[in-house]
């Protein structure tokens, strides 16, 4: 959600992040009674990707972890940003820019090691470098690299009516089936370039994406947009999976949503009645709930409050509170004293 930023929306997500550390620090984040089982959309920030970006510190595994226990949440994916690196922005050359890539998937992957009961790291890279598919085997034979991969279209300059870049992705998500590596997707293309972004690009990703990767749970974040739920072409994006869920479509059979990012962005909770009918149309049972938390500033504990101002009943919540997506509930029986 965050990473396709202007430098003033980056400066105040750096102010978001000291006013995170001391609220942190000074334990004042109050614990939620109720809170998710799990978190499926938090990041780290290594110190070299935060002195890229002139964050004025890394976030790591403790700081999430801390949040997590603040909030009474037992277990989250860790999704790697090491796809920034492949952005127009950082780009360097392959040679060099894929090192930096190795390496934050490999910071990332020892930083969710320090709790292996806990937190499962996915591998991270943008799809339209040569060096991809490369990267993914690599993190496929890499034990703690190979429970998922995470996907960012809009930081990585994605566009699905380029049929190169389709073709690109094709084999991004092939790889990552054959490796039967969950696939987690910021789908909405980029705001900075004010691309258009709507039903037209729903249906590339169903019609030729999806079955590119049929065998793994693919988990689009944000309800298929960057965060709030403002702009009509997201709700158009969303209807397109929508209408195929409604018509029993079976690409979309292990397709997934994550809710990270919709409450306190925009105009929440103005479009509250809206994500509530769109969920509902989805099935609650396909929703996933995550933060998008210490990385933007944004607390578990805070996320969930506000998430819980949408209308839904009391048992569309708690089902939502208790999903848990298939690369967690692994990690918890191959770590029975500390998952999910």
């Amino acid at each position: 959600m965050i990473y396709d930023m202007t430098p003033f929306a980056l400066r105040s997500l750096a102010v978001a992040i000291m006013a995170y550390s001391t609220t942190a620090s000074a334990g004042q984040t109050p614990a939620v009674p109720k809170t998710p089982v799990a978190d499926h959309h938090q990041h780290l920030m290594s110190p070299a990707l935060a002195t890229a970006w002139k964050i004025p510190a890394p976030v790591t595994a403790d700081d999430v972890v801390a949040q997590l226990d603040s909030a009474g949440i037992r277990s989250a994916a860790i999704l790697s940003m090491a796809y920034a690196w492949g952005s127009e922005s950082l780009q360097s050359g392959d040679a060099e820019e894929h090192a930096r890539v190795r390496a934050e998937n490999d910071w990332t992957a020892a930083q969710a090691g320090h709790y292996p009961g806990r937190l499962v790291a996915f591998c991270s890279v943008n799809p339209l470098k040569e060096y991809a598919v490369a990267e993914i085997d690599r993190c496929a034979a890499t034990p703690a690299l190979r429970a998922g991969l995470k996907l960012h279209f809009a930081n990585s300059g994605v566009d699905l009516r380029d049929s190169g870049h389709v073709r690109r992705l094709r084999r991004v998500f092939h790889a990552a089936d054959e490796h039967r590596m969950a696939i987690v997707v910021h789908a909405r293309t980029t705001i900075s370039k004010q691309r258009p972004y709507g039903a037209e690009h729903a249906r590339v990703f169903l019609e030729t994406l999806l079955p590119a990767a049929p065998d793994v749970p693919v988990q689009i974040a944000h309800l298929a947009g960057s965060g709030g739920y403002d702009e009509d072409g997201v709700d158009a994006a969303l209807g397109v999976f929508v209408d195929a869920i409604a018509a029993k479509d079976p690409r979309v059979a292990k397709l997934w949503f994550d809710v990270s990012g919709i409450a306190l962005i925009g105009n929440w909770p103005r479009p509250a009645a809206r994500v509530a009918e769109r969920i509902r149309q989805l099935g609650v049972e396909r929703v996933l709930w995550g933060a998008d938390g210490a990385a933007g500033g944004t607390t578990p504990t805070a996320a969930w409050k506000a998430f819980t101002e949408t209308p839904l009943t009391p048992r569309e919540i708690e089902t939502i509170r208790s999903n848990v997506a298939p690369y967690l509930r692994e990690n918890a029986a191959n770590h029975p004293t500390g998952g999910a």
